[in-house]
């Protein structure tokens, strides 16, 4: 029987020209290269230029995405961005970006899953592709993080870029197995009782102000390794796929410790892990798509492999995709 598939047609990636290195980050905080490598495996970040915001990074790695597909914006039914540093507190950031790339009809809007915002973000618009509500959307991860950091803590300033990620979703008909190309499943959760672990202290409701990230480290480590293993599990669970089965491992790039951890509860082979944290760092709901895409364009990912996504981040939220190429 013939069933709606939501197909991975292309993918995009930016980064602001701006790199500050561990090096650099040592003149303005109380660190050294050698305490930020050891304990997160970050060498680099990059950080938006003072007159870029959320909505151009996203732009650019939306038409590299459309250009990577031999699409056109025409086509498009639908974006879906995932950021926890919108441009403005309202209208969506994803509107700003539909009139950018001379989108004229369908939908935009923002989801806000801090860290896991892309994976909720694919889920999404995967949920509207099989209802038949659209046939082409633009899924984008995007952040400025940086603008939420205190740069004189150095637990979490040395954790954070900026960045954005972009895949073009397009309906496609598959059999209803796991040969099908697509995503074969998805898994979301989220727990506000661990609010505290990570969040930012601020808000329009309470502050007026956007805040600065406040972050329980090793609580969230915990945390990490345990679920994001667990949502792997049950991602599989009803496909006939394992883990074996698996070619690619694409993680949300947090700390090189938790993608490590991760793998190793897993089984995953490190040479099957796609890890961009060392140059990148951490870009929040911008980081699984510009993993993706990087792989993508070195050649690593090809067509017909077995992929599998996840994140998690603040909230708390955490979950996983399982896609074929």
């Amino acid at each position: 029987m013939s069933v709606l598939r939501s197909t991975l047609a292309g993918f995009g990636g930016y980064l602001p020209e701006r790199v500050m290195t561990n090096d650099d980050l040592a003149k303005i905080v109380d660190t050294t290269d050698d305490w930020i490598v050891g304990r997160t495996g970050i060498h680099r970040r990059h950080i938006a230029a003072d007159d870029q915001a959320t909505s151009d990074l996203a732009f650019e790695a939306a038409k590299a995405a459309l250009t990577s597909a031999g699409a056109d914006a025409a086509e498009l039914d639908m974006i879906v961005l995932a950021t926890s540093t919108p441009d403005e507190t309202f209208p969506a950031t994803a509107t700003k970006v539909q009139h950018m790339l001379g989108m004229t009809r369908g939908a935009a809007f923002d989801i806000q899953a801090v860290c896991t915002g892309f994976i909720f973000a694919l889920a999404t618009a995967d949920n509207f592709i099989k209802a038949g509500q659209a046939e082409s959307v633009l899924v984008i991860g995007a952040e400025t993080f940086s603008r939420l950091l205190d740069w004189t803590d150095r637990s979490t300033c040395v954790l954070f870029g900026d960045g954005a990620g972009a895949v073009l979703l397009r309906a496609g008909e598959g059999e209803g197995t796991s040969k099908d190309r697509g995503i074969l499943a998805n898994s979301l959760h989220s727990d506000g009782s661990k609010h505290d672990l990570l969040y930012a202290d601020g808000g329009p409701s309470t502050t007026q102000s956007a805040g600065v990230v406040k972050m329980e480290g090793r609580q969230v480590f915990k945390q990490a390794v345990t679920k994001l293993a667990d949502v792997v599990g049950e991602t599989l669970e009803g496909t006939g796929l394992a883990m074996p089965d698996i070619q690619w491992l694409v993680p949300h790039q947090a700390n090189r410790r938790i993608l490590d951890g991760t793998a190793k509860k897993l089984g995953m082979a490190e040479e099957k892990v796609v890890i961009t944290v060392g140059d990148h760092a951490n870009t929040s709901a911008a980081s699984v798509p510009l993993a993706l895409s990087t792989a993508v364009a070195d050649g690593r990912i090809k067509p017909g492999d077995l992929i599998m996504m996840e994140a998690m981040g603040a909230g708390m939220t955490w979950g996983a995709c399982l896609a074929r190429m």
